[in-house]
């Protein structure tokens, strides 16, 4: 068995130094030769935990490598599987051709009897798509498509990939099963068999459905404040219903930053317009979310009033903990709003030491979280970096101009000291 893993970015790289840990031949295809000479340097393209280290384990113990040329990795392997991070535009809109034309790159040089897995995020029906469009260029070959969702995350993937609580594979028939399944094995108990499209369909349900609960939860959250209730009594009591359940998504915070979520709510909403369906939960979702992701600096504008000139601290750029990434990341929109309104930013991050331009000339980068606090009028946690839990709050906070913190999803509230005037903001509680 070699399986070849087609799309080198996150999705990709991880998925390959994870196969090629348990010992199955793997080759990553890359886009250029000089990404495939870094990865076979055993260097990832972002950062991710553990992974450098994972890919040269694979690399050294010759389970792994990495090349541009697609004809010899792909009539190589019995397993095409197809990792492309599936690019979205400021719109939330997928690039979907994008991942496509990947794929039919790869048709000329399939080998019968291989399959062609994807787990690129795709609209439901694309696998079905391509199975028509090798059809017309198989000349006898025998090749079958099937469809995995990935269910990676940012800072946590290789434990994810290698422990996976289930994973969902769909399939046209049993000798693709029979190929598939000792791939998966080793990685996850639960394996669940469907059709194809039922497959590409979970992935736009789950990613929508998470995306509900967290803009619903943000709307009540915003009514708790206004009426004096609490919301995290209130997730309490919604959390001990069985009909909700103790691992709800029911707590306050944040919008949803980055295109994973809003992505598959873009999909399912081109399929309802396709097919003449009306879908007013799903338009709803990310109007609620853009509106939320204001409320950062709404809060702060209820405090300080004009932010113009104001010295603002942002702890955090990253879109999550445990990531280099910044592309969708929530704390660059507040960063944004707020340079909209004339305040001066300073930011840090343990990861993030340069913004791409035009950021990178009007926020300042500290080198350490003191610059942040120190004369600031308010400080905002931005990325939940455990590092900033072991920030000493006690000296930090009265060197600001105003002890004013913002923290949307109460990351730091059991860290914090119990200082004399300190403004503490979280969302879903009497402001």
């Amino acid at each position: 068995m070699k399986v070849c893993v087609h799309g080198l970015w996150h999705l990709g790289t991880v998925t390959a130094a994870c196969l090629a840990a348990r010992g199955i031949a793997t080759v990553g295809l890359a886009e250029t030769e000089q990404a495939a000479a870094k990865l076979d340097a055993g260097t990832a393209p972002l950062f991710e935990p553990g992974l450098d280290a994972l890919l040269r384990q694979g690399l050294e113990q010759g389970a792994l490598s990495f090349t541009a040329d697609v004809a010899a990795a792909v009539s190589s392997s019995n397993l095409v599987w197809i990792c492309f991070d599936t690019p979205v535009d400021d719109n939330d809109v997928a690039d979907v051709d994008y991942v496509l034309d990947r794929v039919r790159g790869t048709f000329p040089h399939l080998k019968s009897g291989s399959v062609v897995l994807i787990s690129s995020q795709v609209p439901v029906g694309s696998t079905a798509r391509l199975e028509r469009e090798f059809a017309e260029v198989a000349n006898g070959r025998d090749v079958s498509f099937a469809y995995s969702p990935e269910n990676l995350r940012l800072g946590d993937a290789i434990r994810v990939f290698t422990q996976s609580e289930r994973i969902v594979i769909g399939v046209r028939g049993s000798d693709v099963r029979r190929l598939i399944e000792p791939v998966l094995e080793p990685f996850c108990e639960t394996l669940l068999w469907t059709r194809v499209e039922s497959a590409e369909m979970v992935k736009h349900a789950l990613n929508s459905y998470l995306a509900t609960c967290v803009t619903f939860t943000n709307e009540i959250a915003t009514l708790c404040e206004r009426v004096s209730a609490d919301m995290s009594e209130v997730e309490t009591a919604l959390r001990l219903d069985p009909r909700i359940g103790k691992k709800a998504y029911v707590r306050a915070g944040s919008a949803f930053g980055g295109g994973t979520l809003a992505r598959d709510i873009q999909f399912l909403k081109a399929v309802a317009t396709d097919h003449g369906v009306r879908a007013p939960v799903l338009n709803a979702v990310l109007e609620s979310n853009d509106h939320h992701k204001g409320w950062v600096v709404r809060h702060l504008r209820h405090r300080l009033g004009a932010l113009k000139g104001k010295k603002i601290g942002i702890l955090g750029l990253a879109y999550k903990a445990g990531t280099d990434a910044i592309r969708r990341s929530v704390a660059i929109e507040v960063i944004e709003e707020l340079l909209a309104g004339g305040a001066d930013v300073t930011a840090f991050d343990p990861k993030v030491t340069v913004l791409p331009a035009p950021l990178n000339s009007a926020v300042t980068v500290a080198v350490s979280s003191n610059q942040v606090f120190e004369d600031s009028a308010a400080v905002v946690f931005a990325t939940e970096w455990p590092e900033f839990l072991k920030l000493d709050f006690a000296v930090l906070v009265p060197a600001m101009k105003r002890a004013l913190l913002i923290d949307q999803n109460a990351f730091a509230a059991k860290q914090l000291p119990d200082l004399s005037g300190l403004e503490y903001i979280v969302a879903g509680k009497v402001q």
